[in-house]
């Protein structure tokens, strides 16, 4: 089958063998990029806001996407929040067994009405709950780059 064959029936697919070179080049656009120069340079987490329609977005965006109204200001928020989901990762891309677990947590962070996905560390499995207060531990100043990776993990917080 040739990459721009046609398919008629869904049930009797085939594949393309061999590879498809493709270049990209991702941006964060606008509002993502000053989002993380601000976690880069300050250790400091934005969000924006749509006053219309009472929402406040992590990462900043730009424009509101229910009303599309443009979102010129920012905001700061504390890089910490709730644990609203976790999942366990027990197995590495190629499908062999990780030694010990990766948790990916879906954190809502204080303020805002949306989650950001991270690692979740510094806890043991029997620790995690839903609802669990955490906050971000950042990678030392020096080393940060401007990317999610410049957040190591979510950890619980002092109480």
């Amino acid at each position: 089958m040739s990459i721009t064959e046609k398919i008629h029936k869904t049930t009797e697919l085939t594949n393309f063998k061999g590879q498809i070179p493709t270049n990209y080049l991702y941006t964060y656009g606008i509002a993502g990029e000053n989002f993380f120069r601000k976690i880069k340079d300050e250790g400091k987490f934005t969000a924006s806001r749509c006053e219309e329609c009472d929402v406040t977005y992590l990462p900043a965006r730009i424009f509101c996407e229910r009303c599309m109204g443009h979102l010129s200001k920012t905001i700061e928020v504390k890089p910490q929040g709730e644990l609203y989901s976790f999942t366990v990762c027990w197995e590495n891309m190629d499908g062999s067994r990780k030694t010990e677990p990766d948790v990916l947590a879906a954190v809502k962070i204080d303020g805002t009405d949306g989650v950001l996905v991270h690692y979740l560390g510094g806890v043991s499995l029997d620790e995690i709950e839903i609802g669990m207060q955490v906050e971000a531990v950042l990678k030392p100043k020096k080393d940060r780059e401007g990317s999610i990776f410049d957040i190591k993990h979510f950890k619980p917080s002092a109480k």
